[in-house]
């Protein structure tokens, strides 16, 4: 893993990122049956990349991108401790790449980010049924405080 780059993403590699977007909701359909069918967009990567209060990292082998992901800086509520905080999201790593590390990478580098902007609270969500996210999280320090329940 050496040959591993991680860095800031650039419009150039958006087409790559519309991929892992849709690979990210195809893992996330056995776990939410409200996702719509068919291709939708979690987020604008265009504008999170342009975003000065975002950032979107790639992680590069050799040229090719095969791992991604991001933090924005949200508002907290009214009653949190913390004015702002970061939330990471759009998390993807290339099936034949995982396992290897590189979510740590790519986190620890949205952390650092995090931390330069000022934010000491970081945050991101995951499905309670995804363990090896869930896992995956936890290794990297991140503890479970909220379940979002639903009835349909």
């Amino acid at each position: 893993m050496n040959s591993i780059q991680i860095r800031s993403a650039t419009l150039d590699d958006l087409p790559t990122l519309l991929r892992f977007e849709q690979g990210i909701i195809s893992a996330e359909r056995p776990f939410d049956p409200t996702l719509l069918p068919g291709e939708f967009h979690y987020y604008d990567l265009a504008a999170r990349i342009r975003d000065p209060d975002a950032e979107v990292v790639v992680a590069e082998d050799n040229g090719r991108v095969v791992a991604g992901g991001s933090a924005i800086i949200k508002e907290g509520k009214t009653y949190n401790t913390f004015h702002n905080y970061a939330f990471l999201g759009f998390m993807f790593v290339e099936p034949g790449y995982r396992g290897k590390g590189l979510n740590r990478l790519i986190i620890e580098r949205l952390v650092d980010w995090s931390h330069l902007k000022g934010m000491k609270e970081i945050r991101l969500q995951v499905y309670s049924d995804n363990l090896n996210a869930i896992h995956a999280y936890e290794k990297v320090g991140f503890k479970k405080i909220l379940t979002e329940m639903r009835m349909g």
